[in-house]
């Protein structure tokens, strides 16, 4: 198997030991999770507001897929991770904008007891070329 790492300053960089994607055998993507971090400040967007923090997790991931050659309209699979799932509609809101109903990947959506940050949303994603 071929693996390519994706970098890109136009997200978040990482804050551990991984990357923010992977190319693998040149055709899937593997998106790191990315949170509403702005990627020049590296400051959290929208503090509370999970409608600011999710268009900044998917502006993020767009940027991350950008670098990977592919675009939002080659994802076929998305992990959403939320702090408190009464913002389900919000996020879902916000997330729809991003995906054609129609063509819109496979998701799942769970909530959890903390992410990175203290943020209220965490967004990753498999695309495929």
């Amino acid at each position: 198997m071929v693996r390519r790492i994706v970098q890109t300053d136009q997200a978040p960089a990482p804050v551990g030991p991984y990357n923010q994607a992977v190319v693998a055998s040149g055709e899937m993507v593997f998106a790191s999770g990315q949170v509403a971090l702005d990627p020049r400040s590296g400051s959290l967007v929208g503090e509370g507001d999970v409608a600011a923090q999710t268009k900044q997790c998917l502006d993020n991931l767009k940027a991350v897929l950008a670098a990977a050659g592919v675009t939002m309209a080659d994802v076929v699979k998305t992990s959403v991770f939320l702090k408190n799932m009464n913002d389900f509609a919000t996020m879902n809101g916000v997330y729809s904008t991003y995906f054609d109903e129609t063509t819109a990947p496979a998701r799942a959506c769970v909530e959890v007891a903390r992410l990175p940050k203290d943020v209220l949303v965490e967004i990753e994603c498999i695309a495929v070329k």
